[in-house]
């Protein structure tokens, strides 16, 4: 539960989305569950326990690097009274899209000798790969409006007084938080619609009778009418020649010289204008970090030169591949990337300790083990609650039934973890199950099961069941679903042997990784095989002549490794951790070494100067599991 609920800002706005300032029409666009957003937003941001994991550096400008929500990081940061300068965001964009991260199977480092000697004779199946959901981008209006009202709201409350925000997306839901954005901001403080046009990404448009889609929509606002804004230039195609300008009497003209003749001048750069000719990041770019949303550097250069200073905070609360953070350390602010995802904290994490970055790493404590991301929870939720089936009966607001013997078929409730407004059981949420759901179920009904995650309080809930439940026979019987998830969660398991080395080449420490076992990672390709068998069935029963390769891992399994990092400063396996020496395996087996590459395969070791204490191991799904040495 909540620690407590902090106000989002001194002058809430109450309501949402209402278009009376077009008098002409009088249209009123409210959505479903609107008087639910009043009553959080009123009730403030929940602050959760903030738990310190890894500090990269002094970090003396308190740099941060958040897993959790963005409405639980902007509770923290008011908490702690920092005021944001800038923020940069490109949420979900409500397209109907499911994301997912290739992932690959790593080269058997028993084997790297024989790689070494033959690179070009390997055999391609040790280079095998599967995808894995990362999030899902699918949502209904009303909800993803609702949600991103409320993290809006948020955001505000942590700017300082002369910040700017930058909301990014496209054109299936732009134009709606344009008016969320308008209501929380104010018109007045719109500044500009940005067009990012780009031509050399592959559009989602394959209709030959549309035109093609090769922009995205950013959208512009300030706190106040007071703001900081840094004139951007870039370079023309070719030079241009114009008056040269000069300020008399404070008005700007043009330049004379002593005979009256106008002064001209090549101009090499000229202003930036509202639409952007920035390319889209090529899959052989530098930068690619495998990130299936992953913007350009370019895009967040431009924004953060121009509208931030040195010194100053940036804040992306859906950091996604980790740029806004990268490029405002680059360019000397200070940076806060947040997001919900373990595989974009992993990604920025280990970006910015390749660019000597300092900061922490922290995670928002709201009592839920995720797997790596809601969505890949969310799918699995149906086959961790047991007897949970399909009830083409129900609502949609129903996620099942389990078939009890004294209770028949009993309704299932489960919390949508993509939206963090159905997290906490509350009276409004109750009373909505009771007043709209309950009515709806077949008369034979006799109890159904609401999980949550988060609750008020279990007593106060309970109590307000019994007096408001007075019109159905249904018992209501409540399920904390955060047993469901802790209790499946299987550690990962390690061999390892550890040894110092005092020779005339190096003197120090080395762990050798014997064996490593992964049960999520050895399931996971489990149900690809499992996929890939049927398909070639199928395709055999067609006639076609289709070979099944399974995906095999070694018996030692090393190469589920990802990234290793060893702690010399603390044996406490619940302390803060300290990366003293690290190593991450790219998918082709080469070794990053503190951040920089190498062209040396891995050899299932690791080196460092003193005496390691604790190591951290992170399988190729993102998993990550620490072991005292």
């Amino acid at each position: 539960m909540a620690i407590k609920y902090v106000p989002y800002y001194p002058n809430t706005l109450e309501g949402q989305a209402i278009l009376d300032n077009f008098v002409r029409t009088k249209r009123v666009l409210r959505y479903r569950d609107n008087d639910q957003v009043v009553e959080r937003v009123q009730r403030g941001m929940p602050l959760y326990e903030m738990e310190h994991q890894e500090q990269i550096g002094t970090n003396p400008h308190h740099n941060m690097v958040i897993r959790g929500e963005c409405l639980s990081a902007c509770a923290y940061l008011k908490e702690q009274g920092v005021q944001v300068d800038l923020v940069y965001i490109d949420p979900p964009f409500a397209s109907g899209a499911d994301y997912a991260k290739k992932v690959y199977i790593r080269r058997n480092p028993k084997v790297a000798e024989a790689i070494a000697q033959a690179e070009s004779e390997l055999d391609i199946e040790e280079l095998r790969a599967f995808e894995e959901k990362m999030y899902g981008d699918v949502w209904d209006k009303e909800r993803y409006l609702n949600w991103m009202h409320e993290n809006l709201m948020a955001i505000k409350s942590v700017m300082s007084d002369e910040a700017s925000i930058y909301v990014h997306l496209d054109y299936h839901i732009g134009h709606y938080v344009k008016i969320l954005l308008d209501e929380i901001f104010g018109e007045d403080n719109f500044r500009n619609e940005i067009i990012w046009h780009y031509t050399n990404k592959m559009s989602g448009t394959t209709s030959p009778h549309d035109f093609v889609c090769e922009h995205d929509t950013i959208f512009r606002y300030t706190k106040n009418s007071e703001y900081l804004y840094n004139v951007v230039s870039e370079e023309r195609d070719e030079p241009v020649k114009q008056s040269k300008r000069v300020k008399i009497d404070g008005k700007n003209m043009r330049a004379r010289d002593e005979e009256g003749n106008i002064i001209y001048e090549l101009s090499l750069e000229k202003k930036v204008k509202d639409v952007w000719e920035i390319p889209y990041i090529a899959s052989t770019d530098s930068q690619r970090v495998d990130y299936a949303t992953q913007k350009p550097e370019a895009l967040l250069e431009r924004i953060i030169k121009a509208s931030s200073n040195e010194g100053m905070l940036v804040a992306d609360f859906f950091g996604g591949s980790g740029v806004t953070a990268a490029v405002a350390n680059k360019l000397g602010r200070r940076f806060i990337h947040c997001d919900i995802g373990i595989n974009s904290i992993q990604i920025a994490r280990d970006r910015l300790v390749a660019d000597k970055a300092e900061f922490e790493v922290l995670e928002v404590k709201d009592g839920v083990s995720l797997y790596r991301n809601p969505v890949q929870t969310m799918d699995k939720l149906k086959s961790l609650i047991q007897g949970l089936r399909n009830e083409d009966a129900l609502d949609k607001f129903w996620e099942g039934s389990i078939v009890d013997t004294k209770y028949g078929m009993m309704p299932v409730y489960l919390p949508n973890l993509m939206d963090s407004s159905t997290r906490l059981l509350d009276k409004p949420l109750m009373n909505r199950i009771i007043r709209e759901a309950l009515p709806d179920l077949p008369d034979d009904t006799k109890r159904v099961i609401v999980y949550y995650i988060d609750i008020t309080d279990r007593e106060e809930i309970e109590q307000f069941i019994k007096e408001q439940n007075d019109q159905t026979t249904i018992d209501i019987e409540l399920r904390d679903l955060k047993q469901v998830l802790d209790d499946v969660v299987l550690e990962d398991e390690a061999e390892w042997e550890v040894s110092e080395t005092h020779d005339s080449i190096w003197a120090g420490w080395k762990v050798e990784l014997k064996s490593f076992h992964s049960d999520r990672v050895l399931k996971k390709i489990e149900e690809v095989n499992l996929k890939a068998e049927q398909q070639a069935m199928q395709k055999r029963a067609k006639g076609k002549d289709v070979p099944f390769n399974p995906i095999r891992i070694s018996d030692e399994g090393l190469e589920t490794i990802e990234w290793i990092s060893l702690d010399c400063t603390n044996a406490d396996k619940q302390a803060p951790w300290h990366s003293d020496a690290e190593i991450k395996i790219d998918r082709l087996g080469f070794v990053i070494l503190n951040g920089k590459k190498t062209q040396s395969f891995w050899d299932a070791t690791i080196k460092c100067d003193q005496k390691p204490l604790r190591m951290k191991v992170r399988n190729i799904c993102g998993d990550e599991s620490v072991f005292v040495l």
